[in-house]
């Protein structure tokens, strides 16, 4: 181990084993492996080093939990630290979602085979640095989400990409509700590639540091015949034999509705528990973002990654910096959504506004128009 050492970070173990793979271990079990500026910029450091290197032929990441070295991929953004940041006038919070950008382009347009080990909480920016890998492995103790809009934010780190691709109008539904799905699920609506029991991670783990091959592909072909024997299972039908399900008819025809109004309306008359339970959701988000999101997804879907990625480092300049509207950093529907999950803790946010009917096109437009000259764009450079 280590034959090619780079740099690690306490909260990010980095090694290469002797065969050529990276090895990447989000090593911060106590906060679910959320992400903070340090760890974005060693996951990149590492996944920059080796992507020339001839020596190295794949990338694997995992994320330790409190019980062993699998069990809590990643549970997204340190957003305590987001909080700080805006109320105090941070200037890292600005690297923080450009560094985290970057990155997931670099994940998405990655040379080598990138291997994602989603066991556990894989939420937020966890699917930012998983959704753009070569095979993303997930289990019965995967927990697979975008809940931004339970914080007023949105389906950030390419969320508007990849949820923008999902069958029918999974995209809108996972975007605006922010629902935990199961790894079957992720597996059904093309959020994994892989089903695996969670007790088979290390076998193939350490399967990872033994397979010896010429380059990428002999590589990848090598490892996956050793994994045939661990009950791992792939396409549709072995999801839906997990217990997936499509999304239901009724979802799926209020989700294609043009509007946030229209999508309530449509569920309100559908009549059925999952339209009851789906509309009492929505209820708890924030009206406004539930309008960004809606557009964001249409836009993203059929934009490119690198342009994608730009819209959203716009959108998240907004959500920070709601001068449109009148606001400070602190005043934020995102702030104001932390404030009640994760430091006060009373989970009664007070959104504004305050209601569906009371967002305007004037409050949802400002936030797809760049703060910034293409030219001077932080993400101006990505391909």
């Amino acid at each position: 181990m280590n034959r090619f050492p780079l740099d690690s970070h306490p909260d990010v173990i980095v090694e290469a084993s002797p065969n050529g793979v990276g090895l990447i271990t989000l090593n911060r079990p106590g906060a679910l492996n959320a992400l903070s500026l340090p760890m974005i910029r060693t996951l990149a450091a590492a996944l920059q080093a080796w992507k020339h290197d001839d020596r190295i032929h794949a990338v694997a990441i995992r994320g330790k939990s409190r019980h062993g070295e699998f069990g809590a991929f990643c549970a997204g953004g340190d957003i305590r630290f987001f909080h700080q940041a805006a109320t105090t006038g941070n200037p890292a919070l600005e690297d923080f979602f450009t560094e985290e950008y970057a990155l997931n382009h670099l994940i998405f347009t990655y040379p080598k085979p990138y291997i994602a080990f989603m066991d556990g909480v894989v939420m937020g920016g966890g699917m930012g640095i998983s959704q753009g890998g070569q095979c993303r492995i997930v289990t019965e103790r995967s927990k697979v989400a975008m809940p931004e809009t339970n914080i007023g934010l949105f389906p950030d780190v390419g969320g508007g990409y990849f949820l923008g691709r999902c069958p029918g109008r999974v995209g809108e539904y996972l975007g605006l509700t922010g629902q935990v799905v199961s790894g079957a699920q992720a597996l059904l609506w093309g959020l994994a590639d892989v089903w695996a029991p969670s007790d088979t991670l290390p076998k193939a783990w350490e399967a990872l540091q033994q397979v010896q091959a010429g380059n990428a592909t002999d590589f990848m072909e090598a490892w996956q015949a050793r994994t045939l024997a661990l009950g791992w299972q792939t396409g549709e039908q072995a999801a839906l034999a997990l217990g997936a399900l499509p999304l239901a008819f009724e979802l799926e025809q209020a989700f294609a509705a043009d509007s946030v109004a229209g999508a309530m309306q449509a569920l309100e008359a559908a009549g059925t528990e999952a339209a009851h339970q789906t509309v009492e959701t929505l209820r708890l988000r924030s009206p406004l973002m539930l309008h960004v999101v809606l557009e964001q997804i249409r836009r993203a879907r059929t934009m490119d990654l690198a342009d994608e990625l730009r819209m959203e480092r716009d959108m998240v300049r907004h959500c920070f910096h709601p001068v449109h509207l009148g606001l400070g950093p602190t005043a934020s529907e995102t702030v104001e959504g932390i404030r009640a999950l994760a430091v006060d803790k009373d989970h009664t946010p007070r959104w504004n506004p305050g209601s569906m009917e009371a967002v305007s096109s004037d409050m949802v437009e400002p936030f797809f128009v760049s703060p910034w000259p293409a030219a001077m764009h932080p993400l101006r450079d990505l391909a």
